[in-house]
């Protein structure tokens, strides 16, 4: 298991949200917390650790009155470590590589791939052609239409909206000859702190540890983890191939994990 650090970036400013109170309308959302430090001093934390692989999110739409100052952040976070992380937030064909061109390892694609609620195969084409599938991570994000279901949906545009994708090995499967990687945020128990989304982590298990049309993709599991024993119980879960994301209870972002203790117990 390995540890995969994030910058998630808001209004202009490094934060850790709660991932399903985010709204386009009004730029809103529930703060956990709000840093005094940049992109770039995060960047430049992780690449003396030599945390690679891990993402920056623009959570801010193109069309906002913080995109501008949203996307700074991120190519400070990018100028301090070039080649070390990858970025996400309104990610296409027409801009991946221009990202990249800015320091990015990779592009990280949600609402693009999925336009329309579906599985956009000519946007997919579209990307593998501008960028390769070698730079690009698929994030199949996801959250339960109905409180009391055990299935797991996809969703756009900054966990807003469904689609009608269900988040399952197949999909898994279906979608790995476009990426490199995938990414997945248990949206509902994101930035909460309450635990992890154990319906979510046995899928990505399954697809990465006893699917026989297993291709080998990394998955990276992001949503609750809040305590040694979460990332022991992904890594069970797991079967040893799944990495993981700590955001809010990390104590440089407001919580009581030590980065180190966390980088520690990912590899034990």
């Amino acid at each position: 298991m390995k540890f995969r650090p994030c910058i998630d970036i808001h209004n202009g400013r490094v934060k850790q949200i709660v991932g399903a109170s985010l709204r386009d309308k009004g730029d809103e959302a529930v703060d956990n917390f709000v840093s005094e430090n940049g992109g770039g001093y995060y960047a430049e934390m992780f690449r003396k650790r030599n945390l690679t692989g891990g993402h920056i999110i623009l959570l801010n739409p193109a069309d906002s009155p913080w995109y501008e100052a949203t996307r700074k952040q991120a190519l400070d976070a990018l100028a301090a470590w070039p080649d070390g992380m990858q970025l996400g937030g309104g990610v296409n064909a027409e801009n991946a590589e221009a990202w990249l061109d800015a320091g990015a390892s990779h592009v990280i694609v949600t609402s693009y791939a999925f336009a329309g609620g579906i599985i956009n195969y000519g946007h997919l084409e579209a990307l593998k052609k501008a960028v390769g599938s070698e730079h690009v991570v698929l994030d199949v994000s996801c959250r339960k239409k109905e409180a009391d279901s055990d299935r797991f949906f996809i969703v756009t545009d900054r966990w807003q909206k469904f689609t009608d994708v269900e988040l399952s090995v197949a999909t898994l499967n279906e979608l790995a000859d476009y990426c490199d990687e995938f990414l997945i945020h248990a949206a509902d128990v994101e930035g909460r702190q309450n635990g992890i989304e154990d319906g979510v982590v046995k899928i990505l298990g399954d697809y990465a540890g006893r699917s026989n049309n297993y291709t080998g993709k990394s998955c990276t599991y992001a949503g609750g983890v809040h305590t040694l024993d979460d990332i022991s119980r992904i890594n069970r879960l797991g079967e040893g191939r799944l990495d993981v994301t700590v955001g809010s209870a990390l104590e440089i972002f407001g919580g009581t994990m030590t980065l180190d203790e966390v980088i520690a117990a990912c590899k034990a």
